[in-house]
Order: structure tokens, then sequence, then C-alpha cells
């Protein structure tokens, strides 16, 4: 809802406008509930401030006009007034016209910004751990309501004539009004709480700024304080307060641990510690410095279906892309930093550079260095599953889109299995295979517990047979795709066919004691095959139950049963792909009787059995009134 108010002093056309419901929403948790420490409501606005400059610095490499209404000296002013008790933060970048200040303070269009609120008002408990992913939504600005009663932002964009005011106390509603004479770039007026008044303090400013923002590449100044001065204090002049040198280009040496998590802070909208920091010089036929984090915890976007990556690309210090495709895979889209090349041409377009054999090549030195380092954290197991659980099930699509790169990827994939509680690796997995086994065993699904209790896995476990759990949706692609590891063809357990008598394992003589005659199996199978008609594509005896009595897997070679529910989750309809076979325990008392019941009888177990399979994959009954008549009928007879 829009409402129009009388214009100011300095302009006209005023309107006001309520907040989007999740930005109410995200007011309350910022001023309230997330932000312990608020002093990085100022590494917020000067991170911001310093995106601001970099985009017009690079708009400007093709269109020299932007910068004619205003200094290409960027920098970034910090004014404090001590009698209006304001402080300012003022940049002269790419600036905001009236839909952008309307679209970028008044609302949050970023996927996943619902689902993150709603976790944190489940989850009081939770608010602090989810403190770590705020930054990322690029909502950093609101943190200012912390500090502050009152936000006054004036910007007017680059180019362009009109400047406007954005106004709010954040209590529900913002007022954008045209101003005239509005410079080039933003200006954030924050009226202070008084119990806030702390940030009008020259120390404490400085202390601010070299602690969270010394790294930032633009002078971050601070300009003569106006208003009453304590008694004795003398007029200073302006001063810079951090390094604005570009910390990608100090030597390793120089920069210390404390500088590279607030860079990463920076670099990342994170909130979290780096789980690793990669800065090196590379040097040679291609020239590039990088610097580059893995973070401890997941981005938000992680599972977005754009798979963006967010390694910003600067040439010569210039920024170009935080979004550039190419220059690292999509399989790490969760790696954040920079990486700046004399090598690479200024001014052409994202799109050409995209394509430049010269990125490529970039591309390769970076992931060859990230994954030899991946190897090596990988020594320390308790360590690394700390990044395989975050970052595991997006590490995986490289399984399946980086053949080139494939074999170095395998061994740095860990995975759940039905050895013990932790993780294991390939190599380990094919180290304890038993004797006679010649295949790799996995079963896909929705969570190991599952997993765990599937009947599909009782023969395996009864002779020892290690099996990976997979519970992620790219598990279904990139086993079909790799095929083999060391040999070993990757086999699931959940595929009709699977023969492991030629394991050694398991309590074999009582096997063939207990095994029922082959002419009767034979009659029961064919008569299952008559009771269920097309509800299967087979009926045949299994030699993996130990205690279930039937089980549904996939025809040979078919669609796996996970993979079609997924299907149906997404609207798709897998059709004649999916071709479910029922495997009967020959073994089980309750198959042994099925021989001497009559025909009515044998049809209602037989559904009733196939339900059963159903309902312990996780499929739903498709008759439920059929399912429970059956159900009644056989229960009556049993207690008849």
């Amino acid at each position: 809802m829009t409402e129009k108010t009388a214009g100011s002093a300095t302009g006209t056309k005023g309107e006001t406008r309520a907040f989007q419901a999740e930005v109410a929403k995200l007011l309350d948790l910022v001023v309230h509930s997330l932000y312990s420490n608020r002093e990085i409501f100022l590494r917020e606005l000067i991170s911001n401030a310093s995106d601001a400059c970099d985009k017009l610095r690079y708009a400007a490499l093709t269109d020299s006009k932007l910068l004619e209404d205003g200094s290409s000296d960027f920098a970034i002013h910090l004014t404090v007034d001590n009698n209006a008790k304001t402080l300012t933060i003022a940049d002269n970048g790419i600036g905001m016209n009236h839909d952008e200040l309307i679209a970028n303070l008044g609302t949050i269009a970023k996927s996943g910004t619902a689902e993150f609120l709603k976790s944190v008002a489940d989850d009081k408990a939770g608010a602090k751990k989810d403190v770590n992913l705020i930054g990322q939504f690029g909502v950093g600005f609101y943190s200012a309501f912390m500090v502050a009663d009152t936000v006054e932002v004036v910007s007017r964009k680059a180019g362009e004539k009109s400047g406007w005011t954005w106004s709010s106390d954040g209590k529900g509603a913002f007022t954008v009004t045209e101003t005239a004479d509005a410079p080039r770039g933003a200006r954030i007026t924050l009226h202070l709480k008084k119990d806030a008044e702390e940030f009008l303090e020259p120390q404490r400013l400085r202390q601010i700024v070299k602690t969270y923002s010394d790294h930032i590449a633009l002078p971050v100044i601070l300009d003569p304080i106006a208003g009453k001065k304590e008694e004795g204090e003398k007029e200073a002049g302006a001063e810079t307060l951090n390094s604005s040198s570009a910390l990608w280009m100090r030597s390793k040496s120089e920069v210390t641990p404390e500088q590279y998590k607030e860079f990463y802070h920076h670099v990342g909208h994170a909130f979290d510690e780096p789980w690793h920091t990669l800065h090196y010089r590379a040097e040679g036929a291609i020239e590039y410095t990088a610097l580059l984090f893995i973070p401890t915890q997941k981005p938000f976007d992680l599972f977005h279906p754009e798979r963006k990556g967010h390694v910003k690309l600067y040439v010569n210090r210039v920024f170009i892309s935080d979004q550039l495709e190419g220059l690292m895979p999509r399989y790490l889209r969760f790696v954040r930093g920079v990486v700046d090349s004399s090598d690479l041409p200024l001014n052409v377009s994202r799109e050409i550079l995209q394509n430049n054999p010269t990125l490529r090549k970039i591309q390769g030195g970076i992931v060859k260095r990230l994954l030899k380092d991946l190897k090596d954290r990988a020594e320390k197991p308790e360590d690394y599953a700390t990044f395989w659980e975050a970052f595991g099930p997006v590490f995986k699509e490289g399984l399946y889109e980086d053949f080139e790169r494939r074999e170095e990827l395998l061994e740095l994939a860990r995975f759940k299995s039905t050895n013990g509680d932790g993780l294991t690796s390939l190599k380990d997995y094919v180290g304890r295979m038993k004797e006679g086994q010649d295949a790799i065993y996995y079963i896909t699904g929705e969570n190991v517990t599952a997993l765990k209790a599937s009947p599909q896995l009782e023969g395996f476990l009864d002779k020892g047979i290690e099996v990976l759990l997979l519970t992620d949706p790219i598990d279904e692609f990139w086993v079909s795709s790799v095929g083999t590891y060391e040999k070993k063809s990757f086999k699931s357990v959940a595929e009709a066919g699977t023969d492991l008598s030629a394991v050694k394992g398991g309590d074999e003589k009582a096997e063939a004691k207990d095994e029922a005659a082959e002419d009767t199996i034979k009659a029961l199978v064919e008569k299952l095959k008559g009771a269920l008609g097309e509800a299967v594509a087979d009926v045949r005896v299994s030699n993996r139950l130990t205690g279930s009595p039937v089980c549904l897997v996939a025809d040979s070679g078919g669609m796996s049963l996970h993979l079609a529910r997924m299907l149906k989750q997404h609207g798709e309809n897998p059709g004649m792909a999916l071709r479910k076979v029922l495997e009967i325990n020959p073994k089980h008392a309750l198959i042994k009787r099925l021989n001497d019941v009559d025909s009515v009888t044998l049809n209602d177990v037989a559904h009733l059995l196939l339900d059963q399979a159903r309902i312990v994959e996780g499929e739903t009954v498709p008759d439920p009134a059929a399912f429970a008549r059956r159900l009644s009928v056989v229960m009556e007879k049993g207690l008849a």
C-alpha cells in the first residue's frame, strides 16, 4: 500500500510504503534477537558502500560519462555531528534511484529468505547460530536499526539527475521523497539511540574500522567532527582510518588470521569462521592472485537452482564481477573470495570474458590448488567431516560434471555406510570388501535412518557386506555416470537380480537347510504373479531377505524407486521406466504358509504384502480403502 505525503523542504512527490512482511520480521529479529554485537552495523554499511563504488568503477569502464557528475577518486566518509547525535556513512559509488531504493531497502527478493526467517522463528534457541547466515541475504543495511531510532538515506544514481531520500524509523513503513542537489552515491545518516552515543566518539570509530574494515580497498575517512567538543579538544582534520590497500595483494606474512577472517566476512557477507583459507600468487605464463575461503556453515543459497558462484573477479584491482561463470566450477560454488589478474581484458563484457581461454586456465589453477588443500585437510577425518557434512552434497555434483578431475574428486568423496556411524572413503570401503565380493554396493533414499531399516539390506548385513548409504539427490546421477572405482562396479542393493552366493560370510549351512522345495516355491511365485497382475513387473525369490517376508526392488537396469519418488515430487511421471519387482523370502514363515491358503485369501494377502513393501519403501498405498478392507478380512480369519 502506498500513501502520498507532503513533500519535504528538499523535494516533492513523497510517498510512504509499508515494509514487505519479511522485512518487518527481519527488522524485529535483527534489533531484538540476533545481533548481540551492535558495532558490526558499521562494518555492514562500510562493506555495502565499498560494493557500490566497485560497481560504478566497473560500469564506468564502458560508460565514462557516469563519472562526470562526481569524483572518480572513490572513498567512504564517516561524519559525526555531536549536536544532532548523528553518524553519517557516505560513498560516491553507483547510487540508487527511486525504484532501487524501494526494492533494495523495502523488500527482500532473494530466494530462501522466508525459509530462513521461519527457521529462526521455529527455533529460538538456534537464533544465535542462524545469525551467521543473515549477512548473506544482502540485508546488512537493516543492522543500522540496532543503533538508530531513525535512518535516512539520500541517494542519486550515477548518470541520473534526480536524487531521492529514503527514511524510516524501522517500525513498519518508510518514506521516499524526491530530493534536489543530492550528490552521486549514497549518504546514510543514523539518528543514534541514547544508548548508542558511543558511536559518536572518534576513538570508538577508529577501533571498529581497524578491527572490521581495515582490508577495504578504498579509504575510509573520518571527517572533522561537527558540533560541541569536549573541553580542551582540538579541531582535527580529515583522517583515514584504514590501510585502504587490497588485502589480497599483500604478502601472506603481512596478514594476520584476524584480518583474513574479517576480509572473509566482507567478501562472503558471512558471520561464521572460514573453515579453510587459501592465499597464493601464481606466476609464470599467467599471473593472478587468489584469496579464497571455504565457509564453515552452508551459505543460504547453496541449493538455489541457478547455482551461482560468489568469487569476485578483479582485473588490476578493478572489480569486474562476483557471479562470473567460468571462474569457479559450480560444484565449488560455496567458495568465497577474490581472484585478481593482470592478464585479463578490462573493457569487455562479462559474457565475452567468461569464455576467455585465460580465465579457463585460471580456473584450472585455482581448482587444482583447492583440491590439493582438501586432500591435505582430509588427513584429519574429524576436521574433514565438518567440511563434508556442509558441502558434500554439492561437491558430489563434480563427480557427475567434471570428467577431467573425476578421479581426484572420488578420492575426496566421503559417504555414510553400514560400517558404523562415521564417514568412509571409497578407498577404505574397497579395503574392507569381503572375499568373493566384486561390486561396491549402495542404497539410495531419503535419510540414513530409513535406509538402515530397509529390508533390502538384510542379506548384505547377514553376510557382513558393507553398503554405502546415499541420501543426496545427486547420488542418483553420479553413481551411474562414474560406473566404477578401482575396477569395482557400483551396484544398487535395491535392484533385482542381486546374487550374494559368491560372497563368503553368514550362516550358509542354515541357509541350505531352510530352503523350501524348489517346485513349491515356483508354484507360489506363479500364484502371486497371477494375483498381483499389472501391479508389479515380476515376482521373484530373493536371497537378500533374512527377516522380512517381502521387499520391493527395481528391475535390472531400471529406474530406482527413490529416483521415481523424486521425479513424482517434481511433477514428473516415471511411467514405464519404473518397473517394480516384488521379491519374496522363501524362508519366512508367512511365505511358507501361503501355499496352504485358498485363492481368495491368497489374493488378499498378496496385495497386503505388496502394500507392506510399498510402505517400507516410503510410498503411499494407492488404494487405502482396499488396503483396510483386506487387512480386516485377513485379521478376522486369523483371529477365528
